[in-house]
């Protein structure tokens, strides 16, 4: 929020246009219409916008006001009572000054502009507002257009940096996404060094979806279904017996760890004759094929779901899928040859990990391990909107 000087010059300048002033403390409707123009920055000053209340709009001076708790509960109403849609982003401070009190929402840009009150668009035109016309409207909606990004790399409204692991960056991720001379050379705070990876939003400063998944202490409480549930049946169908089940979560550097671990130290093995008096110990899997698999279904899940990556193991074949089909260009007509990217910051970073080896290459080294091992060939389910689906059958018996 602003300091007092800060707020002083706001007072002062009567020309902004990222400034409304008044001394009404009940006009809901003038709140809204306001952080309503604020929140679709038509000016695209891609910054906040400030209703003040308790100041004189003609010449800035104080108006001697005493903010109580009703104004500003009732400010804070408008943020989450659907009359602002898409739902307003705002902060709300009190300051008491020697002149008397006032109260400040700070309005964030919106990033899916148009932003209507009760149906109509406000805009800021100079220092006043009014309704966007069609054309002013169709800015907006272009606006919309060019700011539209890829969910891992969109805000995460509410979250602050303390939500993110700054130890886990600094020596886990930072280290690898950045030669050692740059690194050396860095003297940027923490949020730039973050925001440069684009695991951070400056502009309504707080870390995006990726950062979150990535570093974050708690997902899941962003995103409830961001975890990988490993579930071991006796028999061949998910009627049989559980034996084991293990949820896998929290920040996506520590969890895809987890599961490699997991993955060598429990997935079966088997022994294999190679001669009349010699065994060898030989997976029923092999491991890279599924971690490779894994790996594919975590990168291009769709986070927005509360559903989790499933990785179900039965007695013949263990099943992997994953909310969210096919995106982008990958279509069932050219997939596994053509890849698209739903979550490319999220991509890049198990990238940068080492838990990718090449780009739309996962699919292609899983059926090469596949055959080498002597399991058939992955089976896909591509075909669905909603969700895709792999399996692997276990080692043919030799």
């Amino acid at each position: 929020m602003l300091s007092v000087e800060e707020l002083l010059n706001m007072l002062s300048d009567l020309e902004s246009d990222r400034i409304e002033r008044t001394v009404s403390e009940n006009k809901t409707d003038k709140f809204s219409e306001a952080i309503c123009a604020f929140s679709n920055d038509f000016p695209n000053h891609k910054q906040p916008g400030y209703l003040i209340i308790g100041a004189e709009d003609k010449t800035g001076k104080l108006a001697g006001l005493n903010i109580s708790d009703k104004l500003l509960t009732s400010l804070a109403a408008i943020r989450n009572n659907g009359q602002i849609l898409p739902q307003p982003s705002l902060t709300i401070q009190k300051y008491s000054l020697p002149e008397g009190e006032v109260a400040v929402v700070e309005v964030f840009p919106s990033p899916f502009p148009p932003v209507r009150y009760q149906g109509n668009v406000w805009i800021r035109v100079g220092p006043s507002k009014a309704i966007a016309n069609e054309a002013e409207e169709l800015r907006l909606i272009e606006k919309r257009t060019a700011n539209t990004r890829t969910f891992d790399v969109s805000p995460v409204f509410n979250s602050t940096l303390a939500d993110i692991n700054i130890e886990l960056f600094k020596l886990t991720y930072l280290p690898n996404a950045i030669d050692a001379d740059t690194l050396a050379s860095n003297h940027r705070e923490i949020k730039q060094q973050l925001a440069s990876l684009r695991l951070y939003d400056l502009v309504y400063d707080c870390p995006t979806y990726a950062g979150i998944l990535l570093l974050g202490n708690n997902p899941k409480f962003y995103m409830p279904g961001a975890y990988v549930q490993y579930v071991l049946f006796s028999g061949d169908s998910m009627d049989s017996d559980v034996l084991n089940e293990v949820e896998f979560s929290g920040d996506l550097l520590s969890t895809m760890r987890q599961l490699d671990l997991f993955v060598k130290n429990n997935i079966e093995e088997r022994p294999v004759r190679v001669s009349a008096l010699k065994e060898l110990m030989t997976r029923s899997y092999p491991f890279r094929a599924i971690r490779e698999l894994l790996n594919n279904a975590v990168m291009h899940r769709n986070y927005e779901s509360n559903a989790p990556v499933k990785f179900y193991e039965f007695s013949d074949r263990i099943e992997i899928s994953n909310p969210g089909g096919l995106y982008g260009s990958a279509r069932p007509d050219n997939f596994p040859h053509q890849n698209d990217y739903r979550n490319p910051i999220i991509a890049e970073a198990l990238k940068i990990m080492g838990y990718v080896n090449k780009f739309n290459r996962g699919i292609a080294t899983a059926q090469a391990e596949l055959k080498a091992n002597g399991n058939p060939p992955a089976e896909f389910i591509f075909d669905l909107p909603l969700h895709f689906s792999v399996t692997l059958r276990k080692m043919v018996a030799v």
